[in-house]
């Protein structure tokens, strides 16, 4: 009856309530990549951030690393921030939305942008304690000016030198954390990085040491990655956090994609320069026969193959 006598103003209220639920669709279809942050527990008291396998832009805000935390009795350990201050943010938040014990330290697994650059958002926090290999510093110190410069141009964020926070708590072999009813075990390995072991889990965090989906990224020694993925293949682990894609529960074969691309690159290239190859060949011609496999593989296979040819060109 009210429908009959009043229809302009039922069909103006419905058309409002298309017009909301259009913006809301439309919001959100435009909302960055970073605004979405879940945040998943991989195993008792372990939680993760996937981040996007996708290059660094203004739309994800170099949000496209695995983060996360882990909570002890007494103790939350960040490991890696984010890629920026807001990330750091989001972060801090769903700690506090998970548990009410205190964040003692963020652990900061190797220098790349995608992993540091969210320290800032945790450094009034009374008492905390920032985490890195002996050598991070100084790879924070080299690369820091340049990271900064292209930050607002690559990733939309203008970065300064405040949001570099470097460790205040280093590790030259091995530490023990202590987090309340659990122990991490951090182990430096190859130049600025390091894996974190969660004891009570058997759970390691090895960041950017191990990749799945997204092609590795050769960013220091190859041999000397080689030889820490011999070290890890030979021992258990029921959990293995990697710095980008999904988390691993079928350790070892989680890790034989990568390991067999990295000796594929060893292989190649080292036969190359015993031919007497030049670089410029090697780019033009060295693929991959499993390519399909990587995400990312035409952004950074090339990369790849001249950081391989920089090292084994001075091989004895």
């Amino acid at each position: 009856m009210y429908a009959r006598k009043h229809p302009k103003l039922i069909h103006y209220f419905w058309s409002k309530c298309v017009s909301v639920v259009l913006l809301i669709i439309l919001s959100l279809a435009v909302s960055p990549a970073w605004a979405v942050f879940n945040i998943k527990q991989v195993t008792q008291g372990i939680y993760v951030h996937q981040g996007l396998i996708e290059l660094p832009n203004v739309h994800n805000h170099d949000a496209i690393a695995n983060i996360g935390f882990i909570v002890g009795k007494t103790c939350v350990a960040v490991i890696d921030s984010g890629g920026s201050p807001a990330q750091g943010k989001q972060l801090k938040h769903s700690i506090k939305k998970v548990t009410s014990v205190p964040i003692c330290y963020v652990i900061n697994t190797h220098v790349h942008p995608d992993h540091i650059f969210g320290n800032s958002a945790f450094k009034q926090i009374a008492n905390i304690k920032f985490v890195g290999h002996k050598k991070l510093a100084r790879a924070m110190a080299e690369r820091g000016a340049f990271y900064i410069a292209r930050s607002q141009e690559q990733i939309g964020v203008k970065l300064n030198r405040h949001d570099i926070v470097i460790p205040t708590l280093t590790v030259a072999n091995s530490l023990t954390l202590d987090l309340g009813g659990r122990k991490l075990v951090l182990t430096a390995h190859t130049d600025n990085d390091l894996s974190v072991l969660d004891k009570k889990t058997n759970t390691i965090w090895l960041s950017d040491l191990l990749f799945i989906g997204h092609l590795p990224v050769l960013d220091g020694s190859l041999l000397g990655w080689l030889a820490e993925l011999n070290k890890l293949e030979h021992r258990q682990f029921d959990v293995v956090i990697p710095g980008h894609g999904p988390i691993v529960r079928d350790w070892p074969e989680g890790i034989q994609a990568e390991k067999h691309y990295l000796q594929y690159l060893q292989k190649v290239v080292r036969s190359k320069i015993q031919q007497g190859v030049f670089l410029e060949e090697v780019l033009q011609t060295v693929s991959y026969p499993d390519k399909q496999q990587w995400q990312l593989f035409n952004d950074f296979h090339k990369k790849n193959l001249s950081s391989a040819y920089a090292e084994l060109e001075w091989e004895d």
